[in-house]
């Protein structure tokens, strides 16, 4: 279970009674709604009636007493309908600033107009209700603590319940079951869904005495506390594990990570030999990038060369027969450089872009926005596939370059960072095919890099136990 289901399982069990012991000389429930029903002069006695007669939407403890939203609030109030500005004498909270159930100060908009701060200005321990938008942010809640002067925009309903403590009732409309009740309440638009405030009074909630909605607010936030510490150290181990990686990859590819084996046939003879009989020779590149050019500096035995040197050409391969398999940058997972699911599609309906054909032991380059790292290996279940001609395909020459090699260096942040140099574009900033074509490759000793890949993958493999052990 992770610290997010943790949090929802928690106030489950609030909400149930089942967070905290019930205390038999709490004043039970009953007994406040009565207050409450002689504060707003108004009855509630039936509504309890028919619900406990078995339409509860599950069981409660004795004490504890369902009831309708609006039998235990003032009346609801949407907020102001102007138009926020970017200064002013007061913070107007919309519905980006409601997260996890408290007040976001970031991104804050601002008024000035002096009948709608005397109208909506908020009173500290209000609760803010969302009526509107994506299924996901309608039903959000947030306390207004009154940190800072503040009124509430009109996709906001303001709550003030009447003896219930706010923090119970902002945890209770956090939980699952308000989720439940918004999602199946909400009112579908053209590009939005409306909770209203005459829906919004009709939800029904438990409510235990006030004594023990107190004890289970302090419960709460008790564990919860623990929970921020967790995730705080959580995030803290998951930079440190993707540091490490980064460092790991940078020594591998200058050739720190592993030591040099003198007996290793040094990668010029590797590259000599694949360019025998061309009409280039490779020795001028390599003392024109050893002459500044070079990314860095690279043992003695290692060499430099271009990708498109060590590389083989691109290739075109066209969809055939009734469907194939198409991989395109949403088929890519960037944070596991790998092909998560390929689309499945018609021959009919292939689009241009599906150009490319892949093999085992290919890496998939985005050229489109590189600094998202949109980056895959090909495994052999994938040799089938076509690929966007949105990627630059990196086949290294077999006897030059070991694939995974190749991949790790293409992944690491001194390539990505190298390449993102080259970009340009406002919308869809990209790079061209020559420029991947002239980005240069340290290469080793092909047996060193057979140990670099192993090194590389057993420190992974460790960090990748110490995610797995956080999740």
């Amino acid at each position: 279970m992770n610290t997010k289901q943790l949090r929802r399982k928690i106030l489950d069990l609030a909400i149930r009674g089942k967070l905290v012991p019930q205390d038999p000389n709490d004043e039970p429930a009953s007994a406040l709604l009565k207050r409450i029903r002689d504060e707003k002069a108004d009855s509630i006695t039936n509504y309890e009636l028919r619900i406990t007669k078995g339409k509860a939407p599950f069981d409660v403890p004795d004490g504890w007493a369902w009831c309708r939203l609006g039998d235990i609030c003032f009346d609801f109030q949407y907020g102001t309908s102007q138009k926020s500005d970017k200064h002013g004498e007061v913070v107007v909270l919309r519905m980006g600033n409601l997260q996890n159930g408290e007040v976001d100060y970031s991104d804050l908009a601002f008024t000035s107009d002096a009948s709608d701060i005397k109208k909506y200005l908020l009173n500290p321990n209000e609760l803010l209700f969302n009526r509107t938008n994506s299924p996901e942010w309608v039903g959000k809640t947030a306390i207004y603590r009154g940190d800072i002067p503040a009124i509430f925009a009109g996709y906001i309903i303001r709550v003030k319940p009447i003896f219930i403590d706010p923090f119970y009732l902002n945890y209770l409309m956090n939980s699952e079951y308000h989720r439940d009740i918004c999602f199946h309440v909400k009112t579908d638009g053209v590009n939005q869904s409306n909770i209203n405030a005459q829906k919004l009074s009709n939800f029904t909630y438990p409510i235990p005495p006030l004594a023990e909605q107190r004890r289970i607010v302090a419960a709460i936030e008790s564990v919860f506390t623990v929970i921020d510490e967790i995730e705080r150290n959580k995030t803290d181990l998951q930079a440190a594990v993707a540091a490490a990686k980064r460092k790991i990859l940078s020594l591998a590819i200058r050739g720190k990570l592993v030591p040099q084996d003198p007996n290793d046939e040094p990668a010029s003879v590797l590259l000599k030999r694949i360019h025998a009989g061309k009409a280039d020779s490779i020795t001028n590149y390599e003392l024109r990038i050893t002459k500044g050019e070079s990314p860095f500096d690279v043992p003695e035995s290692w060499s430099l060369a271009m990708i498109c040197e060590v590389c083989e050409p691109q290739e075109t391969k066209r969809p055939a027969g009734d469907t194939f398999r198409y991989i395109d940058i949403d088929a890519i997972d960037n944070k596991r450089h790998c092909v998560s699911k390929p689309k499945v599609m018609s021959v009919r309906q292939a689009p241009s872009r599906a150009a490319k054909g892949v093999r085992n032991g290919d890496t998939l380059f985005s050229m489109v926005r590189p600094y998202l790292e949109n980056i895959a290996f090909i495994t052999n279940d994938l040799s089938d596939c076509i690929a966007s001609t949105g990627f630059y395909i990196c086949r290294p020459h077999s006897d030059i370059l070991f694939p995974q090699y190749l991949f790790y260096y293409l992944t690491s942040s001194q390539t990505i960072n190298g390449i993102n140099s080259y970009m340009r574009g406002d919308n869809s900033p990209a790079i061209r095919k020559d420029e991947m074509d002239s980005f240069p490759v340290p290469i080793p000793p092909l047996a060193e890099q057979r140990r670099i890949v192993a090194a590389i993958e057993a420190a992974f493999e460790q960090l990748d136990m110490i995610t797995e052990h956080l999740n």
